[in-house]
């Protein structure tokens, strides 16, 4: 006998398989938009059908996550900014030239109906049940009435109160099936969704080792900039006041004796010079790597960070420890440009900022919100996607959710090991 429990998590699983099934019918729908788009040589529908193929597919890849536990690999999404052709084959070729896309595209066009047939067994044997238990009901009236001379449910003639009876008792046998079954059917859906759309080993280190590749460069090509940065500002700043204050004390040297008066003057100059010039120092090292950052950790560093910021900021820490140097700084930098956009771009008042470590996923996270006007997208400017190069050096991910009106949401998580004592004031 089932308990109440198992009942309630087989209803569940009958409305899962539902869902399942009606993915797979919209399924359908975005086969035949990529169809169109192939056959039709219109610029931008090919590539935005495929986005759209592409979306519904990673929405099975998380439900099989999330209701089955089986996670379903992918390659990164493929460019969808390819010259298009008016030339029906190169417009093929694009579409199956990819791995990933072909897999997409198989799904929709073909396998999806695999897996609704799978999903809907259990939610068509419910139903059918409910047919009988009708029938049971108002079977003998209907057919009494109606002079239809009887109506089947399964080998059932349903003419009479027994007849009745004992399709009620069929349809409830055949809808405790279905529920029975709902389960397995999640299940089932969820490794065919797997077995059809996972990647294969070395697609994913193919994948795997462009990806390093691509980072890599980034990560090359921001050492360089920031060697350039930081060489414009010693030429532009430091430099040229060193240099003037040596020449002032040139002319203090040579004024020594006729004119004490002037030295004292010029002395005083290149003094202040060369307390502008340390102070630039400071302020070109602090850009590099805040000393707050080494002596006390990203905790504290971003918390002086808040403190300067014009934005009424609030900081949440609980870090046990403290993760390597090159991951401290790039979520430090990550997060100050963060804070830099809400004050900058979004009009925002306040800042909320948490930080925590995962221990099950073994990554850093980083969260920074702001009650903003909202609208931020990484794709329209450079601040963001720099966020997100920086992190990809670290194998780290971004996800902005900012919709129209605010508020912004920044998370960030970088996979890293805290191996250091705590030693923040958190």
């Amino acid at each position: 006998m089932a308990s109440a429990g198992d009942v309630r998590r087989q209803v569940e699983a009958v409305r899962r398989s539902a869902r399942l099934w009606w993915l797979s019918v919209v399924a359908v729908h975005w086969s035949t938009m990529v169809h169109l788009a192939v056959w039709t040589p219109v610029p931008g529908l090919l590539p935005s059908s495929a986005a759209g193929m592409r979306r519904l597919v990673d929405r099975e890849r998380a439900l099989a996550a999330e209701w089955s536990g089986i996670t379903v690999e992918a390659t990164p999404a493929p460019a969808t900014r390819e010259k298009e052709s008016r030339n029906l084959l190169a417009r093929y070729r694009w579409l199956f030239g990819d791995a990933q896309r072909f897999r997409e595209w198989r799904w929709t066009t073909m396998y999806s109906f695999v897996g609704g047939l799978i999903a809907c067994v259990p939610g068509a044997l419910v139903l059918y049940g409910a047919w009988g238990l009708f029938l049971a009901v108002f079977g003998p009236d209907l057919s009494r009435d109606a002079g239809w001379g009887g109506l089947w449910y399964m080998f059932v003639p349903v003419r009479n109160l027994p007849t009745g009876v004992l399709a009620g008792l069929l349809g409830l046998a055949v809808a405790r099936a279905g529920l029975y079954l709902a389960p397995g059917a999640v299940d089932r859906h969820a490794r065919f969704v797997r077995a059809t759309l996972a990647p294969s080993e070395q697609e994913l280190m193919a994948a795997r080792i462009a990806h390093l590749s691509a980072t890599r460069s980034d990560a090359v090509d921001t050492s360089a900039a920031e060697l350039r940065r930081i060489e414009r500002d010693l030429h532009d700043g430091a430099q040229a006041r060193l240099v003037a204050m040596g020449m002032t004390l040139d002319a203090a040297e040579h004024r020594l004796a006729d004119d004490p008066e002037a030295v004292r003057a010029l002395l005083a100059e290149a003094r202040a010079s060369s307390v502008a010039a340390l102070q630039e120092l400071r302020d070109l090292v602090r850009g590099i790597h805040p000393p707050v950052l080494a002596d006390r950790g990203v905790a504290d560093a971003v918390r002086s960070l808040a403190l300067l910021s014009p934005l009424d900021a609030e900081v949440t820490v609980d870090l046990d420890g403290r993760p390597d140097a090159p991951v401290e700084s790039a979520v430090y930098f990550a997060v100050a440009e963060a804070v830099t956009n809400a004050a900058k771009h979004a009009d925002a008042e306040r800042l909320w900022i948490d930080i925590g470590y995962d221990t099950v996923r073994a990554a850093l996270r980083v969260s920074v919100t702001d009650d903003g006007r909202g609208g931020a997208d990484p794709a329209l400017g450079s601040g963001l996607a720099g966020i997100e190069r920086r992190l990809a050096t670290f194998d780290g991910v971004l996800a902005v959710n900012s919709p129209l009106g605010g508020p912004t949401q920044i998370s960030m998580e970088v996979p890293c090991a805290l191996s250091s004592p705590k030693t923040t004031s958190c």
